[in-house]
């Protein structure tokens, strides 16, 4: 009679276990997806509809001779997230997202936690920088290894911009959101802030790119200058009204709501 029972060293573990295969190259595509759905489902589970996203250095920071601009992200995100706090709706509006290390990126994460609200931080693995800052909603704190997917969400959830003075990173951001938004590749209408403007008109000569030809006179529009968290906040607001807000459901402001840390 033959044997039914294999001999042991012929058992293999499903595809799905085999952390091999995962990490290897045939696998790559597996792993961009689950970037993809991973986050999604937090995002769903969290009722997060959109976001605004907070772009900046990482070595910005608290006690440095920039602090201002540390002090001023995390001001603009309470304001943003103590207002988003008056829309009745089922789900999150308006939620400070950002890249989830430290510099620009923590003081944003910290102004939004100081309204007591939920906040999203898309870290990524860099060789010396970054881990996650502390003031990230655990729920909606994301490690990623491939900066095209972390793009995405960037990108996808956003209806809102603001840009502090950065390095690479930061300008590698500001242009991809700029050339989509030119470009008419995103389906809305985002608002994109640039806070400083006597660095970013130092950093980067949008005029000298009209003067050449570089650029359309009209795509000037696609941003606007904000040297104050409360003028930074006006801009917002007013864009955010006007193009994210649907005026057929209930996403208006109540007339008196006070944030409760309870809330689901």
């Amino acid at each position: 009679m033959p044997n039914p029972t294999p001999p042991q060293n012929n058992l293999r573990e499903v595809a799905y276990l085999n952390q091999k295969f995962l990490n290897s190259p045939d696998a790559r595509a597996l792993r961009i997806l689950a970037e993809f759905l991973e986050p999604l489902a937090h995002f769903r589970r969290e009722k997060i509809r959109d976001t605004v996203v907070f772009f900046g250095s990482a070595r910005l920071r608290e006690d440095g001779p920039l602090k201002q601009y540390y002090d001023d992200a995390r001001t603009l995100a309470r304001l943003v997230t103590e207002w988003s706090d008056q829309f009745v709706s089922s789900n999150h509006r308006f939620v400070v997202c950002t890249g989830g290390g430290p510099g620009i990126m923590e003081a944003a994460n910290r102004g939004a936690a100081d309204a007591n609200g939920q906040t999203i931080g898309l870290n990524i693995g860099l060789p010396f920088e970054q881990l996650p800052n502390p003031y990230i909603t655990p729920e909606l704190s994301f490690e990623f290894h491939y900066f095209f997917m972390r793009k995405f969400w960037f990108a996808y959830l956003a209806k809102a911009l603001v840009v502090f003075p950065g390095g690479f990173g930061t300008l590698d951001e500001l242009m991809e959101v700029l050339t989509l938004t030119q470009t008419q590749k995103l389906a809305k209408k985002m608002a994109i802030v640039l806070y400083g403007s006597s660095y970013w008109k130092e950093i980067v000569n949008f005029d000298a790119l009209v003067k050449h030809g570089m650029i359309s006179p009209e795509d000037l529009n696609l941003f606007q200058y904000a040297d104050d968290p409360q003028t930074a906040f006006e801009i917002l607001k007013t864009t955010l009204m006007a193009y994210a807000l649907q005026p057929d459901t209930q996403e208006t402001p109540a007339i008196s709501k006070s944030r409760n840390p309870q809330r689901p």
